[in-house]
C-alpha cells in the first residue's frame, strides 16, 4: 500500500461508449458496464487536477495506490471522473465483498436514512443494531451462546477484544505474531509486525505485547503443530502461560502477505489457549464473511474462537465493525465498558443487513470459492515459467503472489511495484503487501463476472512473465 503511480498513454481496450457516462454524471451500481475501458493516459486530467487539490488539502501521510478519482463503482469496475473503466481487484481491501452499492444494501441504507440517522445506541438504542448482533451470533463460528458490541473500524473491534480479553482473565499479556497486522491505533501499532509505514516515528506504543513466528510454509517449511510448537514454547519460555490474556492472529495473515498456515497450526493454538485459560481471538477483519471460501475463514480447519473480530465486508463499504464472542466472555465487560458515540451507527447496521442477505441469497460464499478454483490453477502455471514467482497461495477470493529474487530466493519488492505499476498501466487495480512489501493480492468484489476476472488475471499473468524476460 501507499505506492503512487503515473501511466503513460493508455490504448483503449474497448470501444464501449458508455464508459465516458460518469462524466455527466451517471451513477455507480451493479448498472454499470462489466467491462475494461480506457480513453485517456492514468491518470487522467480531471484525476490529475483533483490531484492538485488533494496535494493541497489532505496530509500527506495519507496515500493512494493508484491516482485515479472514482466516480461510480458497481460489479467489478470502477469508472473514473475522465471515463475510464478499470477492473476492481482490490474490493478498497476486501470491503465491497458483496460488490459496490449492491441493491439490497443500498435500499437499506436509504429507508434507514430516510427514518434517522443516528441516536448513539449507548443513548436511545434501535433494531438494526440488535439484529445485527443476532446475525453475528448466527453466523460466527460456534453454537455456544454469544453476545456481541459494535464498534467502527477493524482496529476498534480488535483493541475492545483485547480489553475484553484482559478483564476477563485478570492478565495483561497479549500474544501476537510476526508478520501481524491489527490496526493504526496506538495498541494496534504495538500488535501490527510492519514497522514503515504503519508504525514508524508514532511510538511509544502500548506495553504487553508479545511476538512469536507464525506458521509461514513458503519460508520456514514446518508442518502446522510443528509451528505451532515452536509459538508455545517461547510462550511458555518468555511470557509464561499464567500471564497471557489472550492469543491474537489472523486466520490468514492479510498485511503481513495474505500467509495461509500449514494445517494444524490454528487448532493447536486454540486448544492450547483453552488450556491454558488464555481467551483465543481470532482477527477476521479482512477474511470474514464469505472472502475465502467459508463464511469465517476459521472454519477452513473447524476452529472455534472465543473472541471474533470483524469488519470490512461485514457492511457492504459503510464503517462498521463488531467483536463477537463467548457470553460468559463478552459479558466481563462492566456496563459502560464498551461502546462508543458511532459505534453500530444505523446507517451502518441496515449496511450489514443488507450485505447479509445478499451473501447468503447470492450464494457468495460458494462464488468465492469458485474465484479461488477459476483463479489459482492459473497463477500456479505461471509460477512455473517465471523464477520469480516464489509462492502463489490463499483461499477463495483472497489470493496471492509473492515475488523473490530468483538467485537469492529473497524479497523483491521493486520487482513486486513493476507488476503492479505494469497492472495499474492497463486498467486493473491490484494490491501489493507483505512484511517486505514483495506480495500481490488479489480480493477481487465477489459480484465480479468470470470474463471479467479472467481479463484482470491475464494482465496480471502478462505483467509476471514480462519478469522473465
Amino acid at each position: 500500500m501507499g505506492m503512487t503511480t503515473t501511466a503513460g498513454p493508455a490504448t483503449p481496450v474497448t470501444t464501449d461508449p458508455t464508459a465516458t457516462a460518469t462524466r455527466a454524471g451517471a451513477v455507480g451500481g451493479p448498472g454499470l458496464p462489466q467491462r475494461r475501458h480506457l480513453v485517456t493516459e492514468l491518470p487522467g486530467p480531471r484525476s490529475r487536477e483533483l490531484s492538485a487539490r488533494r496535494d493541497a488539502a489532505v496530509a500527506r501521510g495519507v496515500t493512494s495506490t493508484l491516482p485515479v478519482f472514482v466516480a461510480a463503482a458497481g460489479g467489478g469496475v470502477l469508472v473514473d471522473v475522465d471515463g475510464n473503466a478499470l477492473i476492481d481487484l482490490g474490493s478498497g481491501i476486501a470491503v465491497t465483498t458483496v460488490g459496490n452499492s449492491a441493491p439490497r444494501v443500498v435500499d437499506n441504507v436509504i429507508a434507514q436514512v430516510q427514518a434517522f440517522t443516528h441516536t448513539c445506541f449507548m443513548i436511545t438504542p434501535y433494531e438494526g443494531y440488535v439484529a445485527v448482533c443476532e446475525q453475528l451470533a448466527r453466523l460466527t463460528p460456534g453454537d455456544h451462546a454469544k453476545r456481541s458490541a459494535l464498534f467502527n473500524s477493524g482496529a476498534e473491534a480488535v483493541e475492545n477484544a483485547v480489553k475484553i480479553a484482559r478483564i476477563h482473565t485478570h492478565r495483561q499479556a497479549v500474544v501476537v505474531f510476526e508478520h501481524a497486522y491489527h490496526g493504526r491505533t496506538n495498541l494496534t501499532m504495538a500488535l501490527t509486525a510492519k514497522n514503515h509505514p504503519y508504525k514508524n516515528g508514532f511510538g511509544p506504543f502500548a506495553p504487553e505485547i508479545y511476538r512469536v513466528p507464525p506458521s509461514y510454509p513458503f519460508r520456514d517449511g514446518l508442518t502446522g503443530p510443528e509451528a505451532a510448537a515452536r509459538a508455545v514454547a517461547l510462550i511458555e519460555s518468555q511470557i509464561g502461560a499464567a500471564n497471557v490474556a489472550a492469543v491474537l492472529i489472523e486466520p490468514i495473515q492479510g498485511e503481513g502477505g495474505f500467509v495461509v498456515p500449514a494445517p494444524g497450526f490454528l487448532p493447536a493454538l486454540a486448544d492450547w489457549s483453552r488450556a491454558s485459560g488464555a481467551v483465543f481471538v481470532a482477527d477476521e477483519v479482512q477474511t470474514g464473511f464469505a472472502r475465502t471460501g467459508a463464511m469465517f475463514a476459521c472454519e477452513h480447519e473447524g476452529v472455534v474462537p472465543d473472541l471474533v473480530a470483524t469488519a470490512k465486508g461485514i457492511a457492504g463499504g459503510l464503517p462498521l465493525s463488531a467483536v463477537t464472542g463467548r457470553a460468559e466472555i463478552m459479558e466481563s465487560a462492566h456496563p459502560g465498558g464498551l461502546g462508543g458515540t458511532y459505534g453500530g451507527n444505523p446507517l451502518a447496521c441496515a449496511a450489514a443487513l443488507g450485505a447479509i442477505e445478499t451473501i447468503e441469497r447470492d450464494g457468495l460464499v460458494d462464488r468465492a470459492r469458485a474465484i479461488g478454483e477459476r483463479v489459482l490453477p492459473r497463477l500456479r502455471a505461471v509460477a512455473t515459467r517465471v523464477p520469480a514467482v516464489g509462492d502463489v497461495r490463499g483461499r477463495g477470493a483472497m489470493l496471492a503472489v509473492e515475488i523473490v529474487d530468483p538467485a537469492t530466493g529473497r524479497p523483491d519488492a521493486a520487482a513486486t511495484g513493476r507488476v503492479a505499476r505494469r497492472c495499474h498501466e492497463q486498467g486493473v487495480v491490484v494490491l501489493t503487501c507483505g512484511t517486505d512489501g514483495n506480495v500481490l493480492r488479489l480480493l477481487p468484489p465477489l459480484a465480479i463476472g468470470d470474463d471479467l476476472l479472467d481479463e484482470g488475471v491475464t494482465v496480471l499473468l502478462e505483467a509476471l512473465e514480462a519478469l522473465a524476460r
